[in-house]
């Protein structure tokens, strides 16, 4: 009896010994398991942890741009948004000249999109850059009409018809200086009902029946919808403007600012902002 007993606590040892090790290896493995799977959860294809970059960047970005870039600099400051949850990108659009006096009159931007390298030389010529400027679109010149085109505009020349109510955007603005190198390129003068301090201005002007075209971008033409009817002009093809984008040297939030002008020069940037009517660089 002795020995059985002997026997079958020996037994019983090994039993508890190799279930014992079983249960260890078993949560090993389930550590790893576990480990394995949070690594998968929080990366991405390009090995990136998810996050990561939304964790670093937070705060205001205040973004001053060209009048014309609304609908697409809107849309663009959204998807920041979500993309870095924490952030927040305000706007100021306008004429680009009066943001560049803006910005070099102590207004606190951190970013400057402007409508011509010209407007953003009254900034850059200042010291108030903190990167050199780079173009990221183009925009081309269009004819906006009443819808359905009641006066029959079909050229530039069509826009000196006597009685002909035309708006403009003033010469200091970049689609007022390229409207007046095409007029200039084709030899020809015209006197405008008004100049406008930007160039949604001058299209509201038609949207309101105000006016009876007015030259405008396409871009802003496109926006309009069926509020007005664009009418193409081969002089527009010498009077492109360049879009050139800085980075501020008084910018608040630095990290911010060149994230949202790296998303604005990105191959998702650039799909937004061509669907919208703009030239690519």
């Amino acid at each position: 009896m002795t020995t059985r007993s002997a026997r079958r606590t020996r037994r019983t040892a090994r039993t508890l010994r190799v279930a014992g090790a079983g249960a260890a290896a078993l949560l090993a493995l389930s550590a790893c398991s576990s480990s394995d799977t949070g690594s998968s959860d929080s990366s991405d294809s390009s090995g990136k942890t998810k996050g990561s970059s939304s964790s670093k960047l937070s705060g205001t970005v205040t973004v001053f741009a060209a009048a014309s870039l609304k609908e697409s600099f809107t849309t663009l400051g959204e998807r920041f948004e979500k993309a870095h949850p924490g952030t927040e990108v305000t706007f100021s659009f306008g004429g680009s000249d009066s943001l560049a006096a803006s910005i070099t009159g102590g207004a606190p931007a951190d970013v400057f999109a402007a409508a011509s390298p010209k407007t953003m030389a009254i900034v850059t010529d200042g010291g108030g850059t903190a990167t050199a400027p780079a173009t990221f679109v183009r925009n081309q010149l269009e004819i906006a009409t009443l819808p359905g085109n009641p006066d029959k505009v079909s050229s530039l020349k069509d826009l000196t018809r006597s009685g002909l109510k035309v708006v403009l955007c003033d010469r200091t603005v970049p689609c007022g200086a390229a409207a007046q190198k095409a007029l200039d390129a084709s030899g020809l003068k015209l006197t405008p009902v008004s100049y406008e301090q930007d160039v949604k201005s001058a299209l509201t002007k038609v949207e309101l029946k105000e006016a009876d075209a007015a030259i405008v971008y396409k871009t802003d033409v496109r926006a309009a919808g069926d509020k007005v009817e664009g009418v193409e002009f081969p002089e527009s093809a010498d009077a492109v403007n360049d879009y050139p984008i800085a980075l501020l040297k008084d910018a608040h939030n630095t990290d911010v600012a060149k994230a949202f002008i790296a998303l604005v020069r990105s191959p998702e940037g650039q799909k937004v902002l061509t669907g919208a009517g703009f030239l690519k660089p």
